[in-house]
């Protein structure tokens, strides 16, 4: 039988994914995998650079057995800790130490893991504090996700709570502002609604939105209009145009 911790470890894959997972510094990384014969590459060289200097071994394999364990590895593949998620009250500290206002993203049982890693890339890339999401019912970080990411999960705080209903209130407690991403009739639009405060944005699952008991707990909803035909952006893409408009409000300081 295999120990705990051995089994618990996982597979990180994907240049970026490794690359940034190793800049982050956040989880253990106990060894590289790196397909022989691999051409040299910047992003390549950094990742060997920054294993070499951190002490992590480095093993150079035939690609198939990369093969074995992922179709995606782009010839790099790290053995490393799970994702180190964060409690509600740690992320809040930090957050609220932070020269900018409080600005969250919640994800309300979003399923698809490509979904979730672009959401996740684009918090990243957008300044986001925080991101919540819930247990059940909900894609979680794996390697998959760190992938779709592109590895900027691997620098953001990312809260699991097994209640999100009671996670966004203890926001409400301390001055955010829930505002839930919803075509609905009582929606403002999202260019015309303030947008400028401590905000936590709830974005919801592809199918349904977000569920009525996540609704009544945020305090407005807003919309994207739309003038096409197809009835709506999917979540990764809607929630991307709310969190950059979001960003322009707060200038991107």
């Amino acid at each position: 039988m295999k120990r705990t911790e051995e089994i618990q470890r996982e597979f990180l894959y994907g240049r970026h994914a490794v690359h940034e997972a190793l800049r982050a510094g956040r989880r253990r990384i106990y060894r590289l995998l790196i397909a022989e014969g691999l051409q040299p590459r910047p992003i390549l060289e950094e990742i060997r650079a920054i294993a070499v200097d951190r002490g992590i071994p480095i093993l150079y394999v035939p690609r198939a057995r990369l093969d074995a364990l992922t179709d995606s590895h782009q010839g790099v593949i790290a053995e490393a800790d799970p994702y180190p998620y964060v409690d509600l009250e740690q992320a809040w500290t930090e957050s609220a130490g932070r020269p900018d206002p409080p600005f969250w993203l919640a994800l309300d049982c979003l399923q698809d893991p490509q979904n979730f890693g672009t959401l996740l890339r684009t918090a990243e890339a957008v300044g986001v504090h925080a991101v919540l999401f819930p247990e059940h019912r909900s894609a979680r970080v794996t390697p998959a996700v760190v992938n779709a990411s592109a590895g900027a999960v691997e620098h953001l705080r990312v809260v699991q709570v097994t209640n999100l209903a009671r996670a966004l209130e203890r926001l409400k407690e301390w001055g955010i502002w829930i505002v839930g991403l919803q075509q609905d009739p009582r929606a403002i639009r999202y260019d015309q609604a303030d947008l400028s405060g401590p905000i936590a944005l709830v974005v919801g699952n592809e199918e349904s939105g977000i569920r009525p008991l996540i609704r009544r707990v945020c305090d407005f909803l807003i919309y994207l209009p739309m003038r096409g035909r197809v009835a709506s952006l999917n979540a990764a893409a809607a929630g991307a145009v709310a969190l950059y408009e979001i960003a322009r409000r707060r200038d991107f300081q």
